[in-house]
């Protein structure tokens, strides 16, 4: 059986390309579950792979595609059988090994999880890895004490993939959100998230000789990192949290112990790609429950195969907004 899939390769000098070739099942590697795969999304370490690798991609020709969702078609694990709808997130899927980008895909049965009841794998590639992230650091906040009655939750880079799912279930569970966004074009699509405030990024970019400010934020779900998260740390309410989910903004902390020792704000660490099954599972019926998918719709680009070398360009330079779908059967 021969199947389509999108094969980055690179030469001698290091030049990549990539393309959408025509393979033999043959070719797809080691596992114990084989999934025909319906949808796939774009992420940043997508955009990665697809070009130069930035160290993730080991070995060429690669299949890249971190996320994707299918149907079992063969599986060799009494946990699965064919005709099952799965999802599949991190475990460097798409970095190590080959990904989702490719209309089968052949897995280890424990990275796996059941797709659950009320979500098809279109909505669950519109969710996909930073939709999963967006939940898990709802989660928790949740875990940590925050509620609406405590104050409104600061969303950084809110117009990105994290930032717009976090906003969006944020919302529908009745918390006051600010989103902070460096695109003033973004208010309008982050206002019909759910966002009550939009904060420009120059507002709070920028680090300040004082280790605390007026307490603004009971919560925050950061996707910038850098000085930005320094700042947010300043202005936490008493007991605060917030969960850092990414490094746009930079890897360096330039913050003091100050929030920490005196206010008690908590930072908490959310990592997707090695989450354990039984959270993974949490999140994804979370997911079901308390993302509305009436809002999906306003952040999804659809997408081919074909397109996706030219995307992933994009979303590194910053220029994808909200959530890329692929179909990988178009």
């Amino acid at each position: 059986m021969s199947f389509k899939a999108l094969i980055v390769n690179k030469d001698e000098a290091g030049a990549v390309t990539a393309g959408v070739e025509t393979l033999d099942e043959s070719r797809l590697p080691e596992g114990d579950v084989t999934v025909a795969v319906e949808y796939s999304t774009l992420n940043y370490k997508d955009g990665l792979c697809l070009g130069a690798g930035g160290g993730l991609v080991r070995t060429y020709p690669h299949v890249p595609g971190i996320d994707f969702a299918g149907t079992v078609t063969a599986s060799d694990d009494a946990r699965y059988k064919p005709g099952d709808k799965v999802v599949l997130t991190g475990w460097r899927v798409g970095e190590v090994w080959w990904g989702g980008y490719a209309q089968m895909a052949r897995v280890k049965a424990d990275w796996l999880v059941p797709l659950p009841q009320g979500l098809s794998a279109r909505d669950a590639m519109a969710v996909g890895t930073a939709g999963f992230t967006a939940m898990l650091a709802v989660m928790a906040l949740e875990d940590h004490g925050v509620t609406p009655q405590k104050g409104p939750v600061l969303v950084t880079g809110a117009a990105g993939g994290v930032g717009s799912v976090a906003t969006a279930i944020l919302a529908h569970l009745g918390y006051e959100v600010a989103a902070v966004t460096g695109r003033p074009e973004a208010a309008e699509y982050l206002a019909g998230l759910g966002a009550s405030r939009i904060v420009a990024r120059e507002d709070i970019a920028e680090t300040v000789k004082r280790p605390l400010e007026s307490e603004n934020w009971a919560g925050c779900v950061d996707a910038v990192g850098g000085a930005m998260l320094a700042r947010v740390l300043g202005q936490m309410k008493y007991g605060g949290s917030v969960a850092a989910v990414g490094l746009a903004g930079g890897a360096g902390l330039p913050a003091t112990v100050i929030p920490f020792l005196l206010r008690g704000v908590n930072l908490l660490g959310i990592d997707s790609v090695m989450r354990p099954y039984e959270d993974r599972v949490r999140a994804w019926a979370r997911i079901a429950t308390d993302l509305p998918m009436d809002k999906l719709s306003d952040m999804i680009r659809p997408a081919t195969l074909a397109e996706l070398p030219e995307l992933g360009a994009a979303i590194l330079k910053g220029a994808v907004r909200g959530r890329v779908v692929v179909d990988v059967n178009a």
